[in-house]
C-alpha cells in the first residue's frame, strides 16, 4: 500500500495545533522518511501558512509584554523553561516548513529538516514533561512569535531562510545557553541543566545542517557566501547581529574564523 506523500503529511504536520500529536506525528514523519518510500508531490501546491498550528495557549504577545525571566524565584524559573518550550516548539514549525516550502531542493534536504524537526519535537516533550512536573505546563505563560515572523520574511528564498533562521536566529541559541545552563547549576536544578545539554549539543547540529545549506545555495548561484551573507543582515537586520559569540560552538556548527571575526568586528 502507498503511503500518502510526503509534502501532504508535512502540511499535516505544520496545521496541528496539540503540541503532543504534532510530536509524534514529526517523528513518525521522520521514521517513514529513513525507511524510504514516501514520494515527493510535487504537484502539490505550495501553501502560504500565514498561521501554523499551535494550541490557543500561550497568549501571543508584543516581546516587550513577556514576562522577564529572573531564575531568582520558583515562578522564574518556571517562566524560563516556558521560554525555552516555546522555543522549540516554534522550532517544529520552522524545521517542517523549510522541509515543505522549498521544492527545488534534493531529497537531502527534506531528510535533514525532517530530522531537525524531530529533535526540536524531543526538546519541546523533555521541556514539556519538566513543566508538569514542576506543577505548570506549556501555555500557561505569555509568549511572542518573532520566530515565525522570520519564517514569513524569508519564504519566497531558501537561501535567506538558511541564512537568517538557522545561521542567525538558532545559532543565538549556541551563545546565550551554556550561560543559562550554569545559571540553573547555581540554583541546583540539574534537571534542567541534563535538559539544557540534550537541547545545546544538537542545536549545534541543526546549525551546521543550516550553515551547509546555506553554503550549497551560494555554490548554486555562484555567490560569495560571507559577502551575500553581510549583504542579508544588512537588509533584514540594519547590518547588527547580537553578540557576544560562542566561538567554539560556532566553529563546530560550520562557522569559519575569517566569518566569525569579521561579525565580531561588526558588533556594536
Amino acid at each position: 500500500m502507498q503511503r500518502e506523500p510526503v509534502y501532504a503529511q508535512i502540511y499535516q504536520a505544520i496545521l496541528e495545533k496539540e503540541p503532543q500529536r504534532k510530536c509524534e506525528m514529526v517523528k513518525r514523519l521522520y521514521a517513514d522518511w529513513q525507511q524510504g518510500g514516501l514520494p515527493r508531490d510535487l504537484a502539490q501546491p505550495v501553501a502560504q501558512i500565514d498561521i501554523p498550528g499551535r494550541p490557543d495557549r500561550p497568549r501571543l504577545v508584543n516581546p516587550r509584554l513577556v514576562p522577564r525571566r529572573s531564575l531568582a524565584t520558583a515562578e522564574g524559573r518556571i517562566v524560563m523553561l516556558h521560554s525555552f518550550a516555546h522555543i522549540e516548539f516554534n522550532a517544529i514549525n520552522l524545521a517542517l516548513d523549510a522541509a515543505y516550502r522549498f521544492r527545488e531542493m534534493p531529497d537531502a534536504f527534506i531528510g535533514d529538516w525532517l530530522q531537525v524537526a524531530a529533535e526540536e519535537a524531543h526538546h519541546f516533550s523533555l521541556i514539556s514533561a519538566y513543566l508538569q512536573q514542576l506543577g505548570s505546563h506549556y501555555g500557561a505563560h505569555d509568549a511572542h512569535n518573532g520566530l515565525w515572523d522570520m519564517v514569513c520574511k524569508t519564504r519566497h528564498d531558501v537561501l535567506h531562510r538558511m541564512a537568517l533562521v538557522p545561521r542567525v536566529m538558532e545559532a543565538r541559541g549556541l551563545d546565550v545557553t551554556p550561560a543559562m545552563m550554569d545559571k540553573f547549576s547555581q540554583i541546583g536544578d540539574q534537571r534542567a541543566v541534563e535538559i539544557l545539554q540534550v537541547i545545546y549539543a544538537e542545536e549545534i547540529g541543526h546549525v551546521a545542517i543550516g550553515n551547509r545549506w546555506y553554503q550549497y545555495c551560494c555554490e548554486q548561484r555562484g555567490l560569495d557566501p560571507q559577502q551575500t551573507f553581510r549583504e542579508l543582515i544588512e537588509e533584514y537586520f540594519g547590518g547588527k547581529l547580537r553578540g557576544p559569540f560562542n566561538r567554539p560552538a560556532r566553529l563546530q556548527a560550520g562557522f569559519n574564523d575569517d566569518e566569525l571575526t569579521a561579525l565580531e568586528n561588526s558588533l556594536s
